[in-house]
């Protein structure tokens, strides 16, 4: 991914929510295929890390993208933002 395609990226992140909260049980199967499916269906998806999480927002980050073979957009705070290229027929984000 290039730092054009990132900056597109992280201007579209900007107007989403996060649609998921990491709390202190981490990261589990259940949550890892709902982060999978999401991507799936909107390509973009913002990840809230709430207080009470022991982990590095960075590290579940790269533990998150790994498991769904997605890419990590930027990671500020406690906010994650993946990226996963859709399907041919399901694409919705046309990067430039």
């Amino acid at each position: 991914m290039t730092s054009k395609q990132r900056a597109y990226l992280k201007g579209l992140a900007m107007t989403i929510d996060p649609i998921f909260q990491i709390g202190k049980s981490s990261m589990n199967p259940g949550l890892t295929q709902a982060i999978s499916e999401a991507l799936e269906a909107r390509e973009l998806i913002k990840i809230s890390v709430l207080q009470n999480c022991a982990d590095d927002p960075r590290e579940l980050a790269e533990m998150v993208a790994e498991r769904t073979h997605s890419q990590i957009v930027q990671v500020i705070g406690k906010k994650i933002v993946l990226y996963k290229e859709g399907k041919d027929n399901k694409k919705k984000i046309v990067l430039p």
